[in-house]
């Protein structure tokens, strides 16, 4: 790689490493397995840099490296993770902690949707990217992202852990 080239993609890294470390968190739920899936997407970049570089947005190449990534981890996964809905048992009760319950829940929640239906929950609702930007993220057409978008809205609207969160703040959120 060319020191110009090399330049160009470390600033891209500065640029934008924590928001995809935070989306990549989004899509696996564990902060090691995120910034390990964000390296991975990165070096994978990093590798065929000129060719991500010359697109119209390389941040949403590299976004669509980072879902193949997390889907080639629910592949190869050897040891079965899994994901609680609750955290564990605190002493006292604040706002923090409040917090960390409706973050727990969330992510729990995400974690029940198959990887397709999370991709597109979190792009289209976290990421607030359009169906059109999911679709060229993933591959796939409006109409899928439209599909597994109400799919997994519909899985989380059962999910017990986030109606008892919608429950605690009396529809004021």
């Amino acid at each position: 790689m060319q020191a110009e080239q090399e330049a160009q993609f470390q600033e891209f890294v500065r640029a934008r490493w924590s928001h995809l470390v935070r989306t990549a968190y989004l899509l696996t739920g564990d902060a090691h397995h995120a910034e390990d899936l964000t390296q991975t997407a990165l070096a994978k970049a990093y590798r065929s840099w000129r060719r991500v570089a010359r697109t119209d947005n390389p941040e949403a190449y590299v976004r669509r490296m980072l879902v193949s990534c997390n889907s080639d981890r629910f592949r190869k996964r050897r040891v079965a993770e899994s994901l609680t809905a609750a955290p564990p048992e605190v002493a006292g009760r604040d706002e923090a902690y409040s917090l960390a319950d409706e973050r727990g829940a969330l992510l729990g929640a995400l974690a029940q949707l198959p990887p397709r239906q999370r991709a597109v929950v979190v792009m289209r609702y976290w990421e607030d990217l359009s169906e059109a930007e999911v679709a060229e993220v993933l591959g796939c057409s409006p109409g899928t992202v439209k599909s597994q978008a109400s799919k997994g809205l519909a899985k989380l609207r059962t999910y017990p852990g986030l109606a008892r969160v919608a429950e605690g703040q009396g529809g004021n959120r």
